[in-house]
């Protein structure tokens, strides 16, 4: 009798070490299971070079949102990404999406310049304005081998 409660304390010690470790998993790798609490936006850009699924979306200096799915647009050849903004940030028509980078060599992220002037976007609209983000490299050579118009 002594055993079988031993194996079993020893058992839902387990148990709930695999609960903690799966909950922690979920709350830090920011994998949402049971609910969606953003809603899509689209942008479409020129270039999305350094951009990738999971990156921020920043709004005034806060973070907003995430970068979605990036598909290309053979058509009208641009890059098209979608935003996934959190539930309850604004974003009007007449707001600016650029890609920007953390200092000099960090990751990119998009940024939002809300807008306020026009109407309120919803779920599955576009973002028309946007910048594509500036190369660092292509600075660099022009300045290096004397492109740069003074």
């Amino acid at each position: 009798m002594q055993k079988y409660s031993k194996e079993t304390v020893v058992g839902i010690f387990v148990l709930v070490g695999l609960l903690c470790i799966g909950y922690m998993t979920v709350k830090l790798g920011d994998v949402g299971l049971f609910e969606d609490d953003s809603y899509p936006l689209i942008a479409r850009f020129s270039k999305v070079t350094g951009l990738r699924s999971g990156s921020a979306v920043n709004m005034l200096g806060l973070e907003v949102g995430r970068v979605g799915t990036m598909t290309m647009d053979q058509d009208k050849q641009q890059a098209v990404v979608e935003l996934r903004i959190n539930k309850g940030v604004k974003v009007y028509d007449d707001a600016i999406a650029s890609i920007k980078t953390e200092g000099l060599i960090g990751d990119r992220y998009v940024s939002i310049d809300a807008g306020g002037s026009g109407d309120l976007l919803k779920a599955g609209d576009a973002i028309i304005e946007t910048q594509s983000p500036t190369d660092i490299m292509d600075l660099v050579s022009k300045y290096a081998f004397g492109d740069v118009k003074k």
